[in-house]
């Protein structure tokens, strides 16, 4: 495995990286940490442009996906289109079977609509956990975030510092617009949910889900009964600073 690095190397390597374009990113990326790097894929359009520009490359990483259990119908049916059109074969991880079993017991089977705590509770079990399987024995890990997504995502890097998973996490897309994201898509032809057709941008399980109307923010329709702030499942938390 090339290139362990700590938190204290992340700086140096957002010198390095800035200015370059997300396929230079990418291929820095590929070379810098071999094996020790993989791609976290939600099927969104911005991580369909991230998979074709890995299928395009000559040294392609890894790329994994979370089956929460709860995913749009369309979902599925995109990951099949994406390994068929793209040549790639997704790594699917699963939440652990006994974990669901016991929340939905406990606090029934729509219990994120209740509270924050139990929708928190909910995504620890269904993305959280089966995310530190798949990352177990990696070096770092590649995003689709960019900045204009959220509120919560405005001051993100293209190289950060995961400190939940001790980690480097690389986004090569964080300066790209959803309009840039979207004509790419349209120019190389490649598949993405239709549901993005229908209002959806930002798209996850299919009960947290829905689409926006003209002029919201493009994650309003995430967790929509949550204040802006909240709308993240833990997957990239960052450490609050004062």
């Amino acid at each position: 495995m090339k290139n362990r690095i700590t938190e204290s190397d992340v700086a140096a390597l957002q010198a390095l990286c800035a200015g370059k374009s997300a396929t230079e990113v990418l291929a820095w990326a590929e070379s810098f940490f071999g094996e020790g790097l993989t791609f976290a894929s939600s099927l969104g359009q911005e991580d369909q442009v991230l998979a074709t520009l890995i299928s395009e490359s000559s040294t392609p990483c890894s790329i994994l996906t979370l089956d929460t259990g709860r995913l749009f119908p369309e979902s599925y049916t995109l990951l099949a289109e994406t390994e068929k059109r793209l040549g790639l074969r997704f790594d699917l991880y699963f939440p652990n079977q006994s974990a669901v079993e016991s929340m939905v017991a406990e606090e029934g089977i729509n219990l994120f609509y209740d509270s924050i705590a139990k929708r928190k509770r909910c995504c620890q079990v269904r993305k959280l956990e089966p995310l530190g399987r798949a990352l177990a024995g990696k070096t770092a890990w590649i995003c689709g975030l960019r900045r204009d997504q959220a509120v919560t995502r405005g001051d993100m890097q293209v190289v950060e510092w995961d400190s939940l998973h001790k980690m480097v996490k690389i986004n090569p897309l964080i300066d790209w617009s959803l309009d840039e994201v979207v004509t790419f898509l349209s120019d190389k032809k490649v598949p993405y949910n239709p549901l993005h057709d229908q209002g959806f941008v930002s798209i996850g399980c299919a009960s947290c889900t829905r689409a926006i109307k003209p002029g919201q923010h493009l994650r309003d329709g995430r967790w929509w009964w949550e204040s802006a702030e909240h709308k993240e499942c833990g997957l990239h938390s960052r450490p609050v600073t004062k």
